[in-house]
């Protein structure tokens, strides 16, 4: 492969031109936004490292190796891309998903342990939690610099980045200003507008989510202060990361939203559901001034697995996306898998191919188990 086009410059779509680009191909990577928009399903400050994915050794596999990945664009491009906090898991249940996932990240050989809570945040109550899961080497990504890193990184290995708003014809690219654009592949990597683009090859439904930061103070910062998720009870957050405030964030699915639609300003009953939270686990920051708040957006295949697959009418076009919200975080190990894919020397995981898909178990908390 000498060429590609990849249309998406977020994090599955950044990668994937930073990991061609420094392989040697000529990469044109295209977006209608500049990369790290809010706009976009990459969007925001931070994002959770974890490995810890239940029963799912791949997707932990995935993680760890995308850690080791992410620690390489640091290394490359001088940015702090990664805090190394660790990750702590409320399990509410003995044989739960934490318990599965302690079993998988045992057996991988990636370190996990039961830990005290009360040595890990400054304030804690946990009367409802069976034990907690510490991941010592998870931690939380600055999302939109690792975006803009990715294509950075792109185009000094050689990648031409391009503005402009793209439509597929046949095996080909075409700009909104009519321009046509050509490669040996094309990876059409671009978020909740694969929907649309791709509607009959896809399922995806994207979500307005709700983001709030609060106020807490240094004693909440990492790396004394790990990120956080109460899988069963759709809850997850980070510390006070560079100073923008503790995160909480309920994730239960959204309303829809189209991808194109103005992201409106979050909801009285979404703030009012995270300090309900914070007052019973985290009781020292119920009170807390609210630091900052936004909408963003997730794109959800039905099974939370991930798109990645040829074209069935075009082998040289790709489709990839369906982070389903807990994608951003395995971007370049997914990117190493792509380009073997596209290569022809190793292939892409099944349940990643275009076609029906069942609901199945939510990979980031149980708000998602209703769809």
């Amino acid at each position: 492969m000498s060429s590609a086009i990849v249309v998406g410059a977020g994090g599955f779509g950044g990668a994937l031109a930073w990991w061609l680009a420094r392989t040697g191909t000529a990469v044109t990577l295209v977006d209608q936004f500049e990369p790290g928009d809010r706009r976009a399903t990459s969007g925001g400050e931070s994002r959770l490292l974890r490995c810890s994915h239940g029963a799912d050794a791949a997707y932990a596999a995935s993680a760890r190796r995308a850690r080791t990945l992410w620690r390489e664009l640091e290394e490359e491009s001088g940015e702090a891309l990664f805090e190394e906090c660790g990750v702590a898991w409320f399990a509410q249940a003995a044989d739960g998903w934490e318990a599965e996932a302690e079993r998988v990240l045992t057996e991988l050989g990636i370190p996990v342990e039961r830990a005290d809570p009360a040595e890990l945040f400054p304030a804690v109550a946990v009367d409802d939690v069976a034990f907690t899961l510490f991941e010592p080497e998870a931690g939380v990504l600055r999302a939109q610099r690792a975006t803009q890193t990715l294509a950075r990184q792109a185009a000094a290995h050689g990648a031409r980045v391009i503005r402009g708003r793209a439509r597929p014809q046949g095996a080909a690219v075409v700009l909104g200003d009519g321009r046509v654009l050509e490669a040996d592949h094309v990876v059409w990597a671009c978020g909740g507008w694969l929907r649309d683009l791709f509607g009959d090859l896809v399922a995806l439904r994207v979500t307005r989510q709700e983001v709030f930061l609060f106020d807490s103070g240094p004693e909440w910062a990492p790396p004394r202060v790990p990120g956080w998720v109460d899988y069963d009870r759709a809850m997850y957050g980070t510390s006070d990361l560079d100073g923008m405030g503790f995160k909480a964030c309920h994730d239960e699915d959204g309303p829809p939203i189209e991808p194109d639609a103005e992201l409106p300003g979050v909801s009285a009953a979404g703030e009012a559901a995270v300090r309900a939270y914070l007052a019973a686990r985290f009781p020292a920051l119920a009170g807390a001034a609210l630091r900052g708040a936004r909408s963003c957006r997730y794109e959800l295949s039905p099974d939370a697995n991930f798109i990645a697959a040829p074209h069935p009418a075009h082998p040289s076009v790709w489709l990839l996306g369906g982070g389903s919200g807990h994608g951003f975080k395995h971007s370049p190990a997914l990117a190493e898998q792509m380009a073997a894919a596209l290569a022809g020397t190793a292939p892409l995981p099944a349940r990643w191919a275009i076609g029906e898909r069942a609901p199945g178990r939510p990979l980031r908390t149980a708000g998602a188990a209703g769809r």
